[in-house]
């Protein structure tokens, strides 16, 4: 018992550290008025290896997308991802006008100065899925006009 007891404990050991290090800062959302069903959030996200964002929820919503937006011909487009992709140490920014979650069917106004928990489920496509829940901080309809470098 005592040999079965070490030799698991050693495999969860190696098994969690071979599991993508994901490192999440800067998280925010864009507040809303009484009427809006949607919003948008953003962070910055940094694996230690490859892996990838695959889903993210929030009880404040009642459906949560990754999507894109780019300019093509002049033309604002978005679109639904079913991942974005996480290259092992680089810094990959979900922002305005780019890669970012969509809120939809928010169950409430998003209020400036409060926070959304959001939870964020990676893939590295050898130990399965992790989550990561975090707080994002809620800020102004023009946040991203203020914050956006």
């Amino acid at each position: 018992m005592y040999k079965q007891l070490i030799a698991l404990s050693f495999f969860a050991f190696f098994s969690l550290a071979a599991a993508a290090e994901v490192t999440v800062t800067a998280p925010w959302a864009r507040a809303t008025v009484a009427s809006q069903k949607s919003s948008g959030a953003f962070l910055q996200l940094q694996s230690s290896k490859a892996t990838r964002l695959v889903a993210a929820s929030s009880p404040l919503a009642g459906r949560v997308e990754l999507h894109e937006m780019s300019m093509q011909n002049n033309v604002m487009s978005m679109r639904a991802l079913s991942a974005i992709d996480l290259p092992a140490g680089q810094l990959v920014e979900l922002r305005p006008g780019a890669f970012h979650v969509m809120l939809f069917d928010l169950r409430q106004p998003l209020k400036a100065g409060d926070k959304l928990p959001l939870t964020l489920e990676f893939d590295d496509g050898h130990n399965g899925r992790e989550s990561i829940t975090v707080q994002a901080e809620i800020r102004e309809l023009n946040a991203d006009m203020m914050h956006h470098h």
